[in-house]
């Protein structure tokens, strides 16, 4: 049997991407548009007392300039994606720096930019706190989340301590982190009389219909999100955020089209963040390395208003065969904008346990990976899934690495004047367990399929995957099926978030195409024209254009000759119900570093993931996701910090000159290896979602291989010079 599936099929969406044919939402041509533009709080906290709008009215081009004195009232909206406990401009209450305080609406950019200058805004300002440091007495731990519990425990921690021969205990920090995708986002809202049509940069059009319905008191059926293409978004445009909510309000009161692009720095302030962690991590082992005990507690930044905790602990409760766990997710209030998931939220977690079962590895003189396979856990202690091929990971990212060759002793592998360090982490993460999308398959007379799901593709592939998902289902060609996304005219799909669209689209899509494949080997049966006539149906294979009967590929009929003499297509449509199975993805991370000692400089040189995802359904696409999984440890490890002015409570790099991230020069060659190994669990196809894990393990890795090149052990990222000096 030919196979669609798992070939390494070129991206259908690259060429209309790097020809610039792609449209993304900020270049929909909407007739008579409008530009807006936000002016953001210079204070974090406290009230606005007085603001005059009069000289920024008056600046030519101006149409209006919306405050909370005159801004339409808005619902705060109730569906999960909208995670602000309240909407901008709607009082004069300031809970963070960038906050919006006007939206300024013009006939060019450039006009509503000065205008923007002219707004005067006077505060009443209170004191605002920054950093975790600020208030760590204050810490308690939230209900749950969107992520479930936020402490669990297993067993007895405080007598699985005491049965350890070695106990470690060690504190691990991390920054707050922004997403910084290519791409902006933006909101362009047209009307037309009580429907809105709104093209957005989202990763989740139905979730933004839901909102914008709530906040506007506007019926779901006349909000029409579009989001074709994406220019990346790691998180931050999977939540609905204000300036959406606030572009279709003035679009509506101006009775013309708006459209609002954030600036880079506005991003900052209004696309939440990776927050701020503060990771207290106790180890309890014998002498053979067996874990006899594992707290985690986790300290994460809030706000005042928001306590939501998105920076996530489930490798801790799920990965290693440990009898006795405590993971608790705390929290602190400051005054900083609402943190929100940053790809992958399981990285903060993974780091500090992975760093601290490479001290652990240290402190018993013990390969760090003969630790985890000591430790490996057959089943999900959590769940009790069966095995997930982790060990296979290990052997194999090993041996591509050549892992045997490195020397225990820190500081002991040198080129030169450069230490050379090697180090190694597990990757992790969660996949599926979202609610499951719809799909609608119409396969016409012409032999032509069309797929329709309300999904994204925000970068990972999900055109060319599901295509070929649809096409091996219905025995098609790939050039003759056409999947079509980011509407919410199509069926259902939950955001494409959490590493969910794999198991939550696919599944949908195998079954929805399934049914269609099942009605045109009916057709084809009882046709007393058709070659297949009288043979029972489940004898018949559908493959390359043609059915056949199975084991007899002579008896065929070629799929447009049915559909030809049928006359009409042929149509199913699957409704989205319940979630979709929930799977854990995992890997084998192995990173080496060269470091100069005389200027601590630090290169990553090799990297190498080997990973289990189920079923690969295309080898190009999942490791263009794990190249850029990795390539956001590198950040995550060594570069990126926002930088939080302590007395102001207010971002001071908010642009791609003061926020480093890596660039090709940083980035080596990365190798990749999977275990293409279905998943029971995920149904007919077998494939669990991939994307976010690469990035879980690698920080820790590159943190561990730090630590063997020179002796030094940085808890506090990023590994910056100055802290390695």
């Amino acid at each position: 049997m030919s196979q669609v599936i798992g070939s390494p099929v070129p991206r259908l969406d690259g060429r209309a991407k790097v020809t610039g044919a792609a449209t993304y939402a900020a270049d929909a041509r909407v007739s008579g548009v409008l530009h807006g533009l936000l002016v953001m709080s210079t204070i974090a906290s406290g009230r606005i007392t007085r603001i005059d709008t009069r000289q920024a009215e008056r600046s030519p081009g101006v149409v209006a300039v919306f405050t909370h004195l005159n801004m339409p009232r808005l619902a705060r909206p109730t569906y999960l994606s909208y995670l602000k406990r309240y909407v901008p401009l709607q009082d004069a209450d300031i809970h963070h720096s960038g906050q919006p305080v006007a939206y300024v609406a013009a006939e060019t950019l450039e006009q509503a930019q000065h205008a923007a200058t002219l707004v005067d805004v006077s505060y009443e300002e209170s004191e605002p706190r920054a950093f975790i440091a600020d208030a760590m007495d204050e810490a308690f731990v939230p209900d749950a989340g969107l992520a479930g519990p936020n402490e669990t425990t297993r067993g007895d921690v405080a007598a699985g301590l005491q049965q350890a021969d070695v106990v470690m205990d060690v504190t691990y920090t991390t920054p707050t982190h922004h997403h910084n995708p290519m791409e902006p986002s933006t909101t362009t809202a047209e009307w037309d009389g009580e429907r809105v049509t709104i093209h957005e940069s989202a990763q989740g059009v139905h979730a933004t219909r839901f909102c914008v319905s709530q906040a506007l008191g506007v019926p779901e059926a006349d909000v029409r999100v579009l989001s074709p293409f994406l220019g990346g978004g790691f998180g931050a445009k999977g939540p609905t955020w204000p300036h959406t909510l606030l572009t279709a309000a003035v679009a509506r009161e101006l009775g013309r089209p708006v459209k609002l692009v954030l600036t880079r720095a506005h991003t900052f302030t209004s696309n939440g963040q990776r927050a701020e962690s503060h990771q207290r991590l106790r180890l309890g082992a014998r002498r053979d390395g067996t874990l006899t005990a594992i707290d985690h507690v986790t300290t994460n930044q809030v706000t005042r208003t928001e306590e939501g905790i998105f920076s996530t602990c489930h490798s801790t409760r799920m990965l290693y065969a440990c009898p006795h766990v405590h993971v608790a997710q705390r929290a602190v209030r400051l005054d900083l904008p609402a943190p929100s998931f940053m790809r992958p939220p399981e990285a903060v977690g993974g780091f500090a346990l992975e760093s601290a079962l490479d001290e652990l590895a240290y402190e018993l003189g013990m390969d760090p990976v003969e630790l985890r396979l000591r430790n490996h856990a057959a089943v999900n202690p959590e769940t009790g899934n069966g095995s997930r091929h982790l060990i296979e990971c290990y052997r194999r990212g090993a041996d591509v690495f050549g892992w045997d060759r490195r020397t225990p002793r820190p500081r002991s592998m040198r080129d030169g004047d450069t230490l050379i360090g090697w180090g190694m982490a597990t990757a992790a993460h969660t996949t599926g367990g979202r609610p499951s999308a719809g799909a609608e398959v119409e396969l016409s007379a012409s032999g032509k399929a069309v797929v329709r799901v309300g999904t994204h593709d925000i970068g990972t592939g999900t055109y060319t995957v599901m295509s070929q998902v649809a096409a091996q289902t219905l025995g098609l060609a790939l050039d003759d099926v056409d999947f079509r996304l980011g509407d919410t005219g199509y069926p259902f799909a939950f955001a494409s978030v959490a590493s969910g669209t794999v198991p939550g689209v696919g599944i949908p899509v195998e079954r929805t195409c399934a049914a269609v494949r099942g009605m045109l080997i009916d057709i084809a049966v009882a046709d007393p024209r058709s070659p297949l006539y009288g043979v029972p149906a489940d004898r018949i294979t559908a493959e390359d254009g043609f059915l056949y009967e199975t084991g007899l590929p002579r008896r065929r009929a070629e799929i447009r000759s049915v559909l030809a003499r049928h006359g009409k297509p042929v149509k199913a449509t699957t409704e989205a119900s319940g979630s979709s199975p929930l799977g854990y993805s995992v890997g084998a991370e192995f990173a080496e570093v060269r470091v100069d000692p005389r200027v601590g400089r630090i290169r990553v040189t090799r990297m190498v993931g080997a990973y289990d995802a189920g079923r690969i359904l295309n080898r190009r696409t999942l490791r263009g996701q794990a190249i850029g999984g990795l390539v956001c440890a590198i950040g995550f490890a060594l570069t990126e910090h926002t930088l939080i002015d302590p007395h102001r409570a207010r971002v001071v790099n908010p642009n791609l000159s003061g926020y480093l991230l890596p660039v090709n020069a940083d980035v080596p060659h990365i190798r990749t290896v999977f275990v293409d190994e279905p998943d029971p669990a995920m149904g007919k196809l077998g494939a669990r979602g991939f994307g976010e894990t690469a990035g879980t393990g690698m920080p820790a890795a590159i943190g561990n291989a730090v630590y063997h090149a020179t002796g030094r052990r940085i808890r506090d990222l990023p590994i910056s010079r100055d802290k390695l000096l």
